[in-house]
């Protein structure tokens, strides 16, 4: 049975499953503070590879899985009927949408299954997959108690949203502050109390449902601002201004401003879902959510309006998009990541196949396309050399990574589309350059 002389002393054990960008970085952070850890996952490749100390996250090292495994704190496995030994039970799966942009809890539901199979007296349950305020008490509670336990008596369950930033190596889930809400007054305890352990602060709330609703919150925010810029972008460029010069003068400002910048459409897993998210459980309630809609919308464009650059920027040099080469440069959704999830190029990609374009592309950190549940695409990263440059009619930068040298981009290509501002300090062959 889990309790707060178990957690203080580190002899509580922990259960993570789902061992993805969350979930790795978690079993990390609990290892390391000294309690034995068992990661759970469905893919029994993740599984052997961590079982061997190897790490399919570029900014988690192989030697440190290694050393987790040699330690003896760390093991992963496919077997849930190991869930009976856990004390904590921390689920960390996708939470994505589905085609007509409606929540999809299928992998929550299915992890709820499993755990009520395998579900003891005296457990702590958590969700940290990024969901709607709700999920907790009316989707994960009533099939956790189909196992004939209680909650609040014979188990206990709570809700941290994770706050992983990958690739930002200012913040990880060590020092990044983490709301915790828990179903009851001794969930919500239970839940401080271990999280307490293992991260700088913890910031306790009143219920499962408020934790839900900060992630939606902090990930709207965001959406929100994006879609503001990246609709000023549009407006500007007619009025020939330079979005870019006007928000670098902006931030200047040293109260009331907090930078955004427009790109090519927004990725990861979260800010490009999470505005669905609350605007699907809003209309539960009758209640319109027009400002987040508009936002996701805005955002969802525009992938379609690079396109359209890229269609008129050929057309300008004399050629259609159909039967012209394009080179994308860079497959993930933000700079120095090898995460393509929900990226904004993969659609890109379709759009440009779509309509009839030789497509290709480069990204230093993703060497081949990983199978997509919503994307036909099975594309390996062509080598970025003078020669393929020379042969692509037009190259689009996407992902602004810093191993990229835009100056001999741009002298080597034809013409350059970019998204991100990212050849702004280039000198020679500017007449190459389209913003979008």
């Amino acid at each position: 049975m889990i309790t707060e002389e178990a957690i203080i002393g580190k002899t509580a054990r922990v259960g993570v499953i789902g061992m993805g960008y969350v979930g790795l970085p978690l079993v990390q952070v609990f290892c390391d503070k000294g309690f034995n850890v068992v990661g759970f996952d469905i893919d029994k490749s993740k599984v052997e590879r961590l079982s061997n100390g190897i790490s399919y996250i570029k900014h988690i090292p192989s030697d440190a899985i290694a050393g987790l495994v040699a330690s003896g704190r760390f093991q992963a496995t496919t077997e849930y009927a190991r869930l009976r030994e856990m004390d904590a039970i921390i689920i960390c799966v996708p939470t994505p949408l589905t085609k007509t942009r409606d929540p999809d809890l299928s992998f929550v539901e299915a992890t709820a299954r499993a755990i009520a199979a395998n579900l003891r007296k005296g457990q702590l349950v958590l969700l940290e997959s990024t969901t709607y305020p709700g999920t907790t008490d009316e989707v994960l509670l009533p099939i956790l108690e189909t196992s004939g336990l209680k909650c609040g008596e014979d188990f206990y369950l709570g809700y941290s949203p994770e706050r992983e930033d990958p690739g930002n190596p200012k913040f990880s889930a060590r020092n990044i502050p983490k709301v915790v809400g828990g179903i009851d007054e001794t969930s919500g305890r239970l839940a401080a109390a271990l999280y307490g352990q293992v991260v700088a602060s913890v910031v306790p709330v009143g219920s499962t449902r408020e934790a839900e609703a900060v992630k939606m919150f902090e990930n709207i925010y965001r959406s929100v601002n994006i879609a503001l810029v990246n609709e000023l972008k549009g407006v500007f460029e007619k009025m020939q201004i330079d979005v870019w010069q006007v928000l670098k003068a902006a931030y200047t400002k040293p109260f009331g401003w907090h930078p955004f910048w427009p790109g090519p459409g927004l990725g990861g897993h979260c800010i490009p879902i999470d505005p669905f998210y609350l605007s699907w459980k809003a209309k539960q309630y009758e209640t319109p959510t027009r400002f987040i809609e508009l936002a996701g919308e805005i955002n969802s464009a525009m992938p379609e309006r690079v396109v359209d650059k890229v269609m008129r920027a050929l057309n300008s040099r004399g050629k259609a998009l159909n039967g012209s080469r394009v080179l994308v440069l860079g497959a993930a959704y933000k700079p120095d990541v090898d995460d393509i999830r929900e990226s904004p190029s993969i659609r890109i990609l379709e759009l440009l196949e779509r309509e009839g374009a030789v497509i290709s592309y480069n990204d230093p950190h993703i060497p081949a396309f990983p199978e997509l549940r919503e994307s036909h695409l099975r594309l390996k990263s062509v080598e970025l050399t003078e020669q393929t440059l020379a042969g692509q009619d037009c190259a689009v930068i996407i992902t602004n990574h810093a191993a990229y040298d835009y100056e001999w981009i741009v002298q080597n290509s034809r013409m350059v589309v970019d998204t991100r501002n990212a050849t702004a300090a280039v000198t020679h062959g500017r007449e190459k350059i389209v913003k979008a």
